[in-house]
């Protein structure tokens, strides 16, 4: 591997957040490695370019399925190793949280892989349940429910029972199992043979998690019973004579959780409730540890809100022993733990490949050969006197000059003292010394606070195809970091400093915090546009929520999307599925395109019977416009 490529691999940090899935190979284009074989690998750019011949330009969403495959098999084996390193007696389910990633081709992927484990499914609404009843799992698999239930979601949760499924109904709120039993009692005087539903209790944990989502956890939390609710349950179930239907004991503190300490004191809560559950003489045999397991986003292994300071083994290894210590302690059986992290489990496999479509401009640029003369206002030639004279020595000074000439600059001309061909002057001469500042402050061993902002003011603004509020809503609403690199010119050193711009009406469409090993960088590394070239950028580990929370803004719909396999020849694009039409956007917020195509048609035919178009001029645009209803919502790549 060069030099450069190297020194490209630590700028992005691809080997602190790629978990071993991702590279750079000697194109200088961004690899997807597969987790079975890592000489395995997919080019990014290449599978783009291809797709562009096929005539689906970005943005893309490429899933790499396989990387899901490998998420699984590291949670699988972390928790074996585990299990017979502390000589666990209980075993380690996992059901995947539909919530995270509902798309029916992610949750049959997981299941293909997933099923060897015995792993199944999580469902928290009833439109999850309904999707998850029709989908295949593993015989001995779980489909645990979630969220606040009514008697039709308890129905169907019965019915998923009479059809074989192992359903687990976990009670939030006494009225569920006021319903369960209930429908119970009807099942079984109908059919006493019949299978039912187990019944799970929720624990409203006095421990909290850590970072965003710290307040899921704790007394206030949303979800789950207090000590005197779970007696009631337990005692309902009795007088129901209905205590063998309570088979699991849930909790959750909240998505991804960064802080390993706080997750061993809640598995030392839970364990302790479970234990005590247990000697009441309950068959309780399962601890749903909830999800919250996190993705090392940024790569810096801490507690930070977009990592981790652990890794898989290592909660493995603080569950299991700090469970395993609780029952030994109480002298009760291990349970079988079952886990919920969808994130940990989808985040790596999808990509949002998009094109740069242009730069805005921020720094003034004279876009004529400037001249300046005795005519110009003095404050003008000042200006033009300190870009002239601006040196490693005198740049901080001359730059605390330049800002108090632009503050004249502006207030002469709200006086109607200067014309606007002087501020254009003066603006230019005001940006062309920031610049000269800048590259002087940047050479010093440390950098001032004053020109990081100034960095930051100067910095490209480069305008990415894409909708930060449909493909990656948790950075606009979370500040949630994502890691951004290109997926090409990895073999040339970035000279450029930018933050991206979405294609979105809105001053929010931006991103302006970026991944790195020790802090959040207010700018990227990205390379000098060249025009008539396409620049692609790669959103990385979006797989979890993304999607599936993303909205409507400016009906910029879902984007095109790409499942890809990598085998022995490289890639093979499996699946294409293209993204959303102006139509399928317009019909989402109820508009009808027939009635459009109507309306506009009308409009035309009057503007033509008053002679203000031609009958072909009318018929072309009325085709036109009709046509684009099948377009693509996002921009058409420059070079298109």
């Amino acid at each position: 591997m060069s030099t450069i490529i190297e020194k490209t691999v630590e700028t992005y940090g691809i080997d602190n957040w790629g978990a071993d899935y991702f590279g750079v190979n000697r194109k200088g284009n961004l690899v997807v490695h597969a987790p079975e074989n890592e000489n395995l690998q997919a080019d990014v750019k290449e599978i783009v370019d291809d797709l562009r011949k096929r005539g689906v330009n970005t943005p893309i969403l490429l899933r790499f399925p396989q990387l899901i495959f490998g998420q699984i098999r590291k949670l699988q084996i972390a928790f074996r190793k585990s299990i017979k390193e502390f000589e666990y007696d209980g075993g380690h389910l996992c059901v995947f949280p539909m919530k995270v990633n509902q798309n029916r081709a992610v949750i049959e992927e997981y299941l293909r892989e997933g099923s060897r484990y015995g792993f199944g499914l999580e469902a928290g609404s009833k439109a999850e349940l309904y999707a998850a009843l029709g989908l295949d799992q593993a015989k001995d698999s779980l489909l645990v429910l979630n969220g606040f239930k009514d008697r039709e979601f308890v129905e169907l949760a019965f019915a998923g029972a009479a059809a074989g499924k192992n359903v687990v109904i976990v009670i939030e709120k006494l009225s569920e199992l006021d319903h369960t039993l209930r429908l119970a009692e009807e099942s079984t005087k109908n059919n006493p043979s019949i299978p039912l539903p187990m019944v799970g209790v929720r624990v409203k944990l006095y421990s909290k998690g850590s970072g965003k989502w710290e307040k899921s956890g704790g007394e206030a939390a949303k979800f789950g019973l207090t000590t005197t609710e779970i007696l009631e349950v337990v005692r309902r179930l009795q007088e129901a004579g209905r205590s063998d239907m309570l088979r699991l004991l849930h909790f959750h503190i909240g998505s991804q959780l960064t802080d390993i300490k706080r997750i061993k004191n809640a598995m030392k809560e839970a364990a302790r409730t479970y234990a005590k559950i247990r000697q009441m003489g309950l068959p309780i045999d399962y601890l749903d540890v909830g999800g919250g397991m996190a993705v090392d986003y940024d790569g810096s292994r801490t507690s930070f809100e977009s990592s981790a300071n652990y890794n898989a083994r290592e909660f493995a290894n603080d569950v299991i022993y700090v469970i395993k210590t609780v029952c030994d302690d109480e002298n009760v059986p291990h349970p079988t733990i079952i886990q919920e992290s969808g994130r940990y489990l989808s985040a790596y496999h999808a990509i949002l490949v998009t094109n740069v479509q242009d730069e805005i401009e921020t720094v003034v640029e004279d876009l004529t050969p400037m001249q300046i003369t005795v005519d110009d206002p003095e404050v003008v030639r000042e200006l033009f006197d300190l870009r002239e004279t601006i040196n490693a020595k005198n740049y901080r000074e001359y730059y605390h000059d330049a800002l108090e000439h632009r503050d004249e600059l502006f207030t002469m001309f709200n006086l109607g003292l200067i014309s606007l061909e002087s501020k254009g002057k003066g603006e230019v001469l005001f940006w062309d010394i920031c610049e000269k500042a800048d590259q002087y402050a940047q050479m010093k061993k440390y950098v001032s606070e004053e020109f990081d902002d100034l960095r930051r003011l100067m910095c490209a603004k480069y305008l990415a195809n894409f909708s930060v509020f449909r493909s990656m809503p948790d950075n606009w609403a979370l500040e949630q970091l994502f890691p951004i690199i290109p997926i090409h010119k990895l073999n040339k050193t970035p000279t450029e400093y930018a933050t991206l711009c979405d294609i979105t009406c809105d001053s929010d469409g931006i991103v302006d915090k970026f991944v790195d090993l020790h802090d959040v960088k207010p700018v990227l590394e990205l390379h000098k546009l060249v025009k008539g070239e396409p620049y692609y950028l790669a959103m990385m580990l979006v797989g979890a929520y993304q999607e599936v929370m993303g909205n409507n803004h400016n009906l910029f719909g879902v984007p095109h999307e790409a499942h890809i396999f990598i085998g022995e020849e490289g890639y093979i694009i499996k699946k294409v599925i293209f993204g959303a039409t102006l139509g399928d956007s317009l019909s989402s917020v109820r508009f009808d395109a027939t009635h459009l195509h109507d309306t506009f048609r009308r409009m035309v035919l009057s503007r033509i019977k008053s002679g203000d178009l031609t009958p072909k001029e009318g018929n072309d645009l009325i085709e036109f416009y009709e046509t684009q209803v099948d377009s693509y919502t996002y921009l058409t790549p420059n070079g298109s």
